[in-house]
């Protein structure tokens, strides 16, 4: 009986630790992205995303109705490179859901937004990615944006 629970908790460890090493390489790129988000470095965010990524965003206007919005990165990386010492934001993301196929992944990432230490909204990004060479860029964001229904 013991070999038995034993050998079943062997199996569940190793296949809890076993990830594709693309799914690493894919998570690894997204971490940097943010690492980069994090400390306002637009040239750490430009190397994890092609020269023609494509950014947008969901979430509703004034009116309530949903809307979505592209953004340009250029200016996307401007505003966050000019956001003041004096405020503090964090991006958490909470999981990843990251699916590859040859040179595409696909990568979806609920979050949390936190603001001078207080929550803010949540939501989830979309990150579509390509395998150029050796690297996976990322050629696609979309994020959702919301107050409600949010897990704090």
């Amino acid at each position: 009986m013991k070999r038995l629970v034993l050998g079943v908790l062997l199996v569940c460890f190793v296949g809890l630790s076993a990830q594709d090493p693309d799914e690493m390489a894919v998570q690894n790129t997204i971490e940097a992205f943010f690492e980069g988000f994090h400390k306002q470095d637009s040239m750490l965010i430009k190397k994890t995303v092609s020269g023609g990524i494509i950014a947008q965003t969901i979430g509703r206007n004034k009116e309530g109705v949903s809307v979505m919005r592209t953004e340009n990165f250029g200016k996307f990386l401007k505003s966050i490179v000019s956001i003041p010492d004096s405020v503090h934001f964090q991006e958490k993301l909470t999981s990843f859901n990251i699916q590859v196929d040859g040179a595409m992944a696909n990568a979806w990432t609920p979050y949390e937004f936190w603001l001078n230490d207080s929550f803010h909204h949540c939501g989830v990004n979309s990150f579509q990615l390509f395998k150029d060479g050796d690297e996976w860029k990322i050629i696609y964001l979309i994020d959702t944006r919301r107050t409600k229904g949010c897990q704090e």
